[in-house]
């Protein structure tokens, strides 16, 4: 009995040092795949433009390609990700996710009647996509002054078949960054990696004497301290970005863990004469945030005085 059970216990051992082997959570890889809907085949998203192009999609209106995902981060259903952990570049994959996993099962009571006046007028027909009041749906019928919606996800009720194949591990740090912001933003954006020395105020600890005064205000030093910085070029498509706008802070933070940097500037080139204005955002470590009108304040600068000069130097 004593060798079955160290023979068992070998064999999970070497099952566990297997799957150490492969992908795992936190890794960065692009992928090429194809996800249908298992009854009726319906394209619900591909990386391959031959295949939009076949579906009769507008592959004018969207770019296609490897997508980059970080494993474990919910960037593709979990249950894709699951059958990548363990396999290597190269491998390919099938696997179907079922409903609920995937856009949900379909839930009768989200198909609700509401006011046709909540409705744009020109959205006034079936099948129309609409938002009333911060949720999505789409027109089934308008009868009289009611109009009856459907809230349900519109793949809601299907199960989804993805076919997929590990084309690249990611390890360069700059196109891990770059391929990230791509995930999130859907564009390309100039990154570099940069140790910077800057100036911190730190407080000064000190044993406490008998004789201290406990309501004495702590003292503080400035030391100097390296950052690893991510520099991002912003660009005018990433300042009227909707994603960007309204969630920078949490963008950056997500980068900040997954790249294990310490902050992130955003450098802004103004004038094209080479001068930089970088707006530093918040991330973790400490790496607090400044705007520009901070900046200025610091620095004593008058920001409106600034643009009466470059308006004179236009003129």
């Amino acid at each position: 009995m004593s060798n079955e059970s160290e023979t068992e216990v070998d064999e999970e051992t070497a099952d566990e040092e297997e799957q150490a082997e492969g992908l795992q959570k936190g890794d960065v890889v692009k992928l090429a795949y194809t996800a249908r809907t298992v009854d009726g085949g319906q394209l619900v998203d591909t990386t391959d433009e031959a295949v939009a192009e076949e579906d009769g999609i507008d592959t004018e209106q969207q770019e296609f390609g490897p997508r980059t995902i970080v494993l474990g981060e919910n960037h593709i259903f979990p249950d894709v990700e699951q059958d990548i952990y363990g396999k290597e570049v190269g491998d390919e994959g099938n696997v179907t996710v079922a409903a609920a996993d995937a856009f949900g099962e379909y839930d009768e009571e989200e198909v609700r009647t509401v006011s046709k006046d909540k409705i744009p007028e020109d959205d006034r027909y079936p099948g129309a996509h609409v938002d009333i009041e911060g949720e999505h749906g789409h027109v089934e019928t308008i009868i009289g002054g009611r109009a009856r919606v459907d809230f349900n996800h519109p793949l809601a009720g299907e199960d989804v078949e993805y076919d997929y194949e590990i084309l690249e591990e990611v390890t360069d740090r700059e196109e891990k960054a770059q391929g990230i912001i791509q995930m999130m933003l859907d564009m390309e954006l100039d990154v570099w990696f940069q140790t910077d020395t800057v100036e911190e105020e730190q407080l000064v600890e000190s044993e406490d004497d008998e004789g201290e005064d406990e309501e004495s205000e702590p003292e503080y030093e400035t030391v100097e301290v390296e950052k690893e910085t991510l520099y991002i070029e912003a660009t005018p498509q990433l300042t009227m970005n909707q994603q960007w706008m309204m969630g920078k802070q949490q963008i950056a933070q997500q980068l900040t863990q997954l790249l294990d940097i310490d902050r992130i500037i955003v450098q802004e080139e103004i004038g094209g004469g080479g001068m930089g204005m970088p707006g530093m955002m918040g991330g973790m470590g400490g790496a607090g945030g400044a705007d520009i009108e901070d900046a200025l304040e610091d620095a004593d600068v008058d920001a409106e005085e600034i643009v009466e000069e470059i308006e004179g130097a236009e003129e």
